[in-house]
């Protein structure tokens, strides 16, 4: 095993787009970085959704520029489908002051963009290398690193920040993992060259589409600048363990059940190779400690459903990074109160309408037929992404998604009526 020479301020474990924030924000304010990453970009990933929030964040690490000129598809809001039921949130009309647009993305191009300028502006990058062994010292922390050859080697920094998403490097060499409060839910996704001729199809809006039979069951269509488009489905295990044939057909034996989905994707031709998620809700017993913090889905990760999981990450890339800072400069920053509360508050907003998308709740306030422009603004913020706004009561008071979707109800029970 050799030593490396130097070392470093801060190591993050993995380039994915928190990791890529991290590293631009931390060498903006003259840090030296380095960032290990087991994979070569580009490399397939899916949260090809971003939400307006992103933008900020990108903004503040410089890396907006090259996402905005990288023609990626726009995206202004989110589309829902259930039955022959059908409605929107666009994001321009929103509580809480920000970006009100957004992009849909090839992550492989994405993360790729991100972390090259990351290096570009100075950043230090070595991939194809695994981090698999973390020692606390009084004086930093002693990674042990494999590469490609098998070889080890070691390197010190004062501080480790761990991006390593689904990798999860950290929580399992510490042992941090616990288990989700979240049913286990299996996703099977794919690329399709879409076909879609369909010119009331707004291409501008990922398509949120409800199993005519089953609300535990949902489908995800997120278009692409090219004709291309990510789909994907996600079911409780036992309803794909109770299907025959491959992957692949049970996708589309699942999309041929919902009607308009099914429509939408008539003329599309399967060409990539299926992707399967299984049991992806994660959650951990702390999200930072002695040297270390732990950033996006190497933390918690809730569900797909609202396309959160790149917001939560660039999140908890800022508010370490905030942290840090004071860390790195000799200060004595309360993490909890700095880091992992704030971050928690984001986090606990995207729980509730999670829960409330699968026990029905929100669904029933999305399909309403009665909206309060003022109450759509609301919710359309936290959809959006802006899920630490204190301004907006459905962040501030949770319980208020359950009053609504009563509300929401007795107006449904009153419609019927009327109409008997």
């Amino acid at each position: 095993m050799s030593e490396h020479q130097g070392r470093h301020d801060v190591i993050i474990i993995g380039a994915g787009p928190s990791g890529a924030v991290a590293a631009a924000l931390l060498n903006k304010r003259g840090y030296k970085v380095l960032v290990i990453e087991k994979s070569y970009f580009p490399r397939f990933s899916i949260g090809e959704s971003l939400l307006p929030q992103c933008m900020q964040f990108l903004e503040d690490a410089g890396l907006l520029s090259v996402v905005e000129q990288a023609g990626f598809q726009s995206k202004n809001g989110a589309a829902f489908s259930r039955g022959d039921e059908y409605d929107y949130f666009d994001f321009r009309e929103k509580l809480t002051p920000g970006y009100g647009t957004t992009y849909q993305v090839r992550r492989d191009k994405f993360d790729k963009l991100l972390i090259d300028e990351a290096e570009a502006q100075g950043v230090q990058v070595t991939y194809g290398h695994t981090v698999t062994d973390f020692e606390l010292h009084t004086d930093g922390v002693l990674l042990t690193v494999t590469d490609e050859a098998l070889s080890e080697y070691r390197l010190q920094a004062d501080f480790v920040l761990d991006a390593s998403g689904f990798g999860r490097v950290l929580p399992r060499l510490l042992g941090l993992d616990k288990p989700s409060a979240f049913e286990s839910r299996t996703s099977v996704f794919t690329h399709v060259e879409d076909r879609i001729d369909n010119q009331s199809f707004d291409r501008e809006k990922i398509l949120i589409s409800v199993h005519p039979e089953n609300q535990q069951i949902w489908y995800w269509l997120i278009p692409f600048s090219d004709g291309r488009a990510s789909v994907g489905v996600v079911t409780p295990p036992e309803v794909l363990e109770n299907l025959s044939g491959s992957d692949l057909e049970k996708l589309k034996t699942l999309i041929g059940v919902a009607d308009f989905k099914a429509d939408l994707l008539g003329d599309a031709v399967f060409d990539s190779e299926v992707g399967k998620i299984q049991g992806y809700a994660c959650d951990v017993e702390q999200l930072y400690g002695e040297r270390f913090a732990l950033l996006g889905n190497a933390g918690e990760f809730l569900d797909p459903v609202f396309s959160s999981g790149v917001t939560i990450a660039l999140k908890s890339a800022t508010l370490a990074v905030q942290t840090l800072d004071q860390h790195l400069s000799g200060l004595e920053p309360d993490w909890q109160e700095q880091f992992a509360d704030p971050l928690q508050k984001g986090i606990d907003t995207f729980r509730n309408f999670v829960e409330g998308w699968y026990d029905g709740r929100l669904q029933d306030v999305i399909f309403s037929a009665e909206k309060n422009p003022a109450v759509s603004e609301m919710i359309s913020s936290i959809l959006a992404g802006y899920a630490w706004d204190d301004k907006n009561p459905f962040v501030k008071n949770p319980a208020r998604l359950s009053v609504l979707a009563e509300l929401c109800r007795n107006a449904e029970r009153g419609k019927q009526a009327d109409d008997r």
